[in-house]
């Protein structure tokens, strides 16, 4: 189907990964809370065409079609969110119905012999906890933590691995300091706490899994683009490693037990205050170990010095027109393969996982099939990366590809489509594109085995 299959090790594990509030609908049934995302959709000039995840792709009711879908592909592990307002839509309230929708899902792909990488948080906050505060205030890190430990408690025995949080990076840059993602603040002071205190939660939910009886893995998942600058010339080159510490190394090193990147956090001080926020011991929680990183990789940055820039002094030059995606993100492969060999650098022989990794094109059917060329080729040359990685005796052990289907894109609502199942939003019709079909053959030549 247009592209030879990469041959990985044979523990080496694909997957496909979606997020609780672009899938599953139901906003208002069986007892589900209010969700930041909730709120920051219904408010007009916030998402594309007011846009809300209030059906999205109603996985909630269509679970076991879905599931049983993944299966028909040979899917082998499925990465998927847990809804925060479904288990405390208020405080100190447990929602039994909530536990029980992810148990029988759990339970469905337990059938299916598909492997569970649950994620606790992919940024639908609950909204009363957003009224006291959210993640600017210190509180919210002890409700994850008690968050967590009821899911590894209730759930935990039908869980392979979870992940503390997804895109860190987002959650508290998009949504606190760009404003673009909910709950849509625009203040950098608020940024760079929320950022510590999710770093905080992630480290106290370790913690608190290591304390349980659950013995799968635990890990967390980070957003990284690699940044190159756009000329040789000293201020572009200074730039760049500006642009470097704000999008990876903010997060990577606090985890892996390096703390804060200090020059940078100087120049940040400069811009916000002092980090009065962070309190003794703070960075050994966040240090606590994991099992394995998580990985979202979908392009790079080719950065210049910006004197105009009042925040860091950067511009990120436009992505060439003719190798971009639907989102403007350069088409950039070889920048995986980089990116791997210095997470490594940092984390050493932490086993890795990419929890995802994708592309949104312009998607139509035509005469019931989706060719949709352009994305079997941005996996496989990303598929192609990895492997280099991995023969360079790299620990990299698992791919995910995003997304099992076409959702809920945050802000930009249903106008991007990065599934490798196409959605009909109006009839909820489910219609396998080509790159998935490619995807299931390239699983199934892992394998060994020949599908038809």
């Amino acid at each position: 189907m247009t592209r030879e299959f990469i041959s990985f090790p044979q523990d080496f594990l694909f997957g496909t990964a979606t997020a609780s509030y672009q899938i599953e609908g139901a906003v208002h049934e069986d007892g589900r809370g209010e969700s930041i995302w909730d709120r920051f959709s219904h408010t007009p000039g916030k998402v594309y065409q007011g846009h809300t995840g209030d059906v999205a792709c109603d996985h909630y009711h269509r679970y076991r079609e879905d599931v049983a879908l993944m299966k028909e592909l040979g899917i082998p592990a499925y990465r998927f969110s847990i809804a925060w307002p479904r288990i405390f839509p208020e405080k100190g309230m447990k929602n039994e119905a909530g536990l029980d929708f992810y148990r029988r899902l759990l339970e469905a792909l337990h059938e299916a012999d598909i492997r569970s990488f649950v994620t606790l948080y992919h940024w639908d906050l609950p909204q009363w906890l957003q009224d006291r505060g959210g993640w600017a205030n210190r509180d919210t890190a002890e409700y994850f933590a008690e968050y967590a430990s009821l899911i590894y408690e209730r759930l935990g025995d039908g869980i392979d691995a979870f992940i503390t949080h997804n895109e860190p990076w987002c959650a508290a840059f998009l949504g606190h300091g760009f404003g673009v993602h909910a709950p849509g603040h625009t203040d950098w002071r608020e940024a760079f706490q929320a950022a510590h205190h999710i770093l905080y939660s992630h480290g106290l939910a370790v913690q608190a899994h290591r304390a349980s009886s659950h013995k799968g893995q635990i890990g967390i998942t980070l957003n990284f683009t690699w940044v190159d600058a756009a000329t040789d010339s000293a201020t572009d080159q200074a730039a760049a490693e500006v642009s470097h510490a704000f999008n990876n190394r903010w997060f990577l090193e606090p985890v892996a037990g390096r703390g804060y990147p200090q020059e940078f956090q100087q120049l940040v001080e400069q811009r916000i205050g002092q980090f009065d926020f962070v309190r003794q011991g703070d960075l050994a929680v966040i240090a606590e170990p994991i099992d394995f990183l998580g990985i979202n990789f979908y392009t790079r940055s080719v950065v210049a010095a910006n004197p105009d820039d009042a925040l860091f002094g950067l511009r990120t030059l436009e992505a060439p027109a003719d190798n971009r995606t639907e989102m403007g993100w350069e088409i950039h492969p070889d920048s995986l393969y980089r990116l791997l060999t210095w997470v490594q650098s940092v984390t050493g022989q932490l086993p890795l996982y990419i929890t995802e990794n994708g592309a949104a094109f312009a998607d139509e059917p035509v005469n019931g099939r989706v060719e949709d060329v352009r994305r079997i080729h941005y996996i496989a040359d990303h598929l192609e990366a990895a492997k280099r990685f991995v023969d360079a005796g790299g620990p990299l052990k698992g791919y995910f590809l995003w997304s099992f289907m076409d959702n809920f894109e945050w802000a930009l609502g249903y106008s991007k489509r990065f599934g490798m199942v196409y959605v009909d939003y109006e009839s909820q019709q489910r219609l396998v594109k080509d790159s998935g079909r490619w995807f299931s053959e390239q699983i199934a030549a892992h394998k060994g085995q020949v599908r038809a």
